[in-house]
């Protein structure tokens, strides 16, 4: 399972694997409906164009594969479609009369082919525009399921001289990230403050954790108490390269200062690219750091507890899933096979209410050991299916801050006939009390935040808090 910003990787993951089918004829596209994609064929090709085939087959891939794709009003993707083809056109200075949106119906097929007459005749005016035209079409109609596990990939423009595990950015992270300005659970209390300082601009602008950001381009991060979209500013992604200006403020100084920040690439350190790191603490603690639910990170979380057991008693395990934005639902339900046997870790469940069952694998051995699960607004997707089997399974304690909420669903990958990626839940998820998580999150058992001045003196709270439990 994955996130959209915070949770990208795993869809990625669970992308691998896709599903592909040949476009129809022409002659049998708008009746086609059950061919629209299918079953796995072989490796991807090099990508294609996008041409408004493409986006008819992703359409009834969509109604007929999406978990609500059978009372969804379809409708709401074609609007969304055309909205976008239109404000394309505007940027591009063409205004043209023939972009009017046709009468829909409710007739899925006669719909389309409406949709699909004034579509070609509009993007017959300008063929310049055409490819970008059915780019941004499709990822309007994606996005308009307003599901965070949906997603369209295609090729994405990477910055010259990108090497793998590079960032892009402004080179920092704040107590705020991007899903929560876009509508995703969690309550962000202000102030806004860096937590982390990974390179870039703002290293060499000397920015440190707990700076609080005041102001960002001139505008307030938080207005009555809730995020900006100010805040999104802070998160760019390549091409956008313009200049953000905050205003800080160091609170052990008193210190107030602007400072301009340029995206750009930077080097990440290789520790924050490992997915899992140990180490014991107080001699009788393993903590491990999990960063994502990839593939084998399940078996890797308990070598690592094996290793630092030998040779001495355990009191317990801290579990540090704070940023993990998720990964393989398999991983997620391997680890938490580790604390309990016999249980049900998660429901998968289709629109009419029919839902399949996930259990744990009984064959991983045990690990008889009290655990602690440090969780925050970054653990999205498999994290979220994880943290709340420990929580309704009484199997652990969730100690930090409320999960991301962003579990719709597992992704289920199809390949469109010009070898791009469609992904989409085809059913929803619900936690082991058959409770909806997504956009809701896990609460934890202890409550414990980050303040900005624990994070200007290096101190870890939650942590803390979770040391406490296990030592009682």
């Amino acid at each position: 399972m994955t996130v959209i910003r915070t949770a990208t990787a795993g869809l990625a993951l669970l992308l691998a694997a896709a599903c592909t089918a040949p476009a129809p004829p022409r002659s049998q596209a708008s009746t086609a409906t059950s061919t629209a994609c299918g079953q796995p064929q072989g490796r991807t090709q090099a990508e294609t164009a996008t041409t408004v085939d493409v986006i008819e087959q992703a359409y009834f891939c969509i109604l007929g594969n999406y978990y609500s794709g059978a009372t969804l009003d379809a409708r709401s993707l074609l609007t969304a479609g055309f909205v976008a083809l239109t404000q394309e056109l505007n940027r591009n200075g063409h205004d043209l009369p023939e972009a009017t949106m046709p009468a829909l119906t409710g007739d899925r097929k006669a719909d389309w082919a409406a949709f699909e007459a004034v579509y070609r005749k509009t993007t017959d005016r300008v063929p310049g525009l055409r490819d970008k035209l059915a780019i941004v079409t499709l990822e309007a109609i994606v996005a308009s399921l307003g599901d965070n596990h949906a997603r369209w990939a295609h090729d994405v423009e990477r910055p010259p001289d990108y090497y793998d595990g590079d960032g892009y950015g402004l080179g920092l992270q704040a107590n705020v990230d991007g899903s929560q300005v876009e509508g995703n659970p969690g309550v962000a209390l202000p102030p806004l403050f860096v937590t982390t300082v990974q390179g870039g601009a703002a290293q060499a602008a000397g920015l440190r954790p707990g700076d609080v950001i005041e102001w960002i381009n001139g505008s307030a991060p938080f207005i009555d108490g809730k995020a900006t979209p100010a805040i999104a500013a802070l998160y760019p992604r390549y091409p956008e390269a313009r200049p953000v200006r905050l205003r800080l403020l160091r609170q052990s100084t008193g210190r107030r200062w602007t400072v301009t920040l340029k995206p750009g690439l930077y080097q990440r350190d290789l520790a924050a690219l490992q997915v899992v790191q140990s180490k014991l603490l107080d001699d009788d603690i393993a903590y491990v750091r999990m960063r994502g639910f990839a593939p084998d990170s399940a078996d890797r979380v308990l070598k690592a507890i094996s290793r630092l057991r030998k040779g001495r008693t355990l009191a317990g395990v801290v579990l540090d899933l704070r940023g993990n934005g998720g990964g393989s639902p398999t991983e997620a339900t391997r680890l938490v096979s580790a604390f309990g046997h016999g249980k049900v870790t998660a429901y998968q469940c289709t629109v009419d209410g029919k839902c399949e069952t996930s259990w744990t694998d009984d064959t991983v051995e045990l690990v008889n050991l009290p655990l602690v699960v440090l969780t925050d607004r970054g653990c999205a997707s498999a994290c979220e299916h994880f943290s709340s089997a420990v929580k309704d399974l009484r199997l652990g304690r969730l100690v930090g801050t409320r999960t991301a909420g962003v579990i719709s669903g597992p992704a289920q990958p199809y390949l469109l006939s010009n070898n791009t990626t469609l992904g989409f839940p085809a059913r929803h998820h619900l936690g082991p009390d058959r409770e909806v998580i997504d956009r809701i999150g896990v609460p934890p058992d202890h409550y414990v935040p980050l303040t900005s001045k624990d994070a200007a003196a290096g101190r870890d709270p939650a942590l803390a808090k979770a040391l406490t439990l296990l030592q009682k």
